[in-house]
């Protein structure tokens, strides 16, 4: 139930921090004839995530077994592959995102009503996508028979709007790139349980092999029906019972992702290799005055 949280609340600030930068503009440049256009945009943004969220979710009970597994297995990994993509642009992009939708807002009030209805749209309606997939495939991925996911994402997305309105009004003051490298790392590490069991989809929809091929067994030790298997279930995805292939993936995903993460932002090798191009044109430059 924590990781779902984690993922509403993720999300939810997200798209919250986005309305509130764009309203908060409109209001202080006098601009609050703007505010209708944009809570209709943002009204669309939020119908089409939740019409896709049901889509996936009633649309994949009509399928038989095998391609219901091959469904999900495919959407898992297609979920993590967008989280891990916003995880990173939002660290990168965090501190000047006020900026950039400041800058497309100037262009759509130059444009009139339409352009302000998809700024909101597209601004949010991305967002909401993501989120919608990667909840679905996390509620998924983390189901136990109970309403405990969903209740868990339900509770992080409400938190988020509250957030969001107390950032807006001044109470509440957020460290964002901080916020988001804490909240972006455990992001990571429920992507890569999603992953393993996404990819447990596949086997058992006989689309990879492997699936007798245990990595390790120790339900014994941990039950899943226990009230730390459950735990370990709801915040990690973790299985007792995890296949090679499975434990590889989640390796093989979890270990650099996270480490690219967690590594200073301008630290890379393409940076170095700039600044020191740049030092050698600079002495050339001094060399040839």
């Amino acid at each position: 139930m924590f990781g779902n949280y984690l993922i509403g609340l993720r999300e939810g600030l997200e798209a919250s921090l986005v309305v509130c930068i764009l309203i908060a503009y409109l209001v202080k440049t006098g601009r609050r004839d703007a505010l209708r256009p944009i809570w209709i945009g943002i009204g669309v943004a939020v119908g089409v995530a939740l019409a896709f969220g049901a889509g996936l979710e009633f649309g994949s009970q009509e399928l038989t077994f095998e391609a219901q597994e091959a469904l999900g297995g495919s959407l898992s990994i297609l979920a993590v592959g967008l989280v891990t993509w916003m995880v990173f642009w939002m660290r990168r992009t965090a501190r000047h995102l006020k900026t950039e939708l400041h800058g497309k807002l100037d262009a759509a009030l130059q444009m009139g009503t339409g352009a302000l209805v998809a700024t909101a749209f597209l601004a949010v309606g991305r967002e909401g996508l993501e989120t919608a997939l990667f909840v679905w495939a996390s509620v998924r991925a983390s189901s136990d028979g109970s309403y405990a996911p969903l209740i868990g994402v339900v509770l992080g997305l409400l938190t988020a709007v509250l957030l969001g309105w107390l950032f807006y009004r001044g109470a509440l003051k957020i460290n964002l790139a901080k916020f988001f490298t804490w909240t972006g790392g455990m992001l990571v590490v429920v992507a890569a349980g999603v992953l393993a069991y996404g990819v447990h989809d596949l086997q058992e929809a006989r689309f990879l092999g492997g699936l007798s091929d245990k990595a390790f067994d120790i339900s014994a030790t941990i039950p899943p029906d226990s009230w730390y298997g459950t735990l370990l279930k709801g915040v990690f995805n973790f299985q007792p019972d995890p296949t090679v292939l499975q434990v590889t993936v989640w390796a093989l995903y979890l270990i650099p992702t996270l480490a690219l993460f967690l590594a200073p932002i301008g630290s890379g090798p393409s940076v170095r290799v700039k600044k020191q191009k740049a030092t050698d044109e600079k002495a050339e430059a001094e060399a040839s005055a």
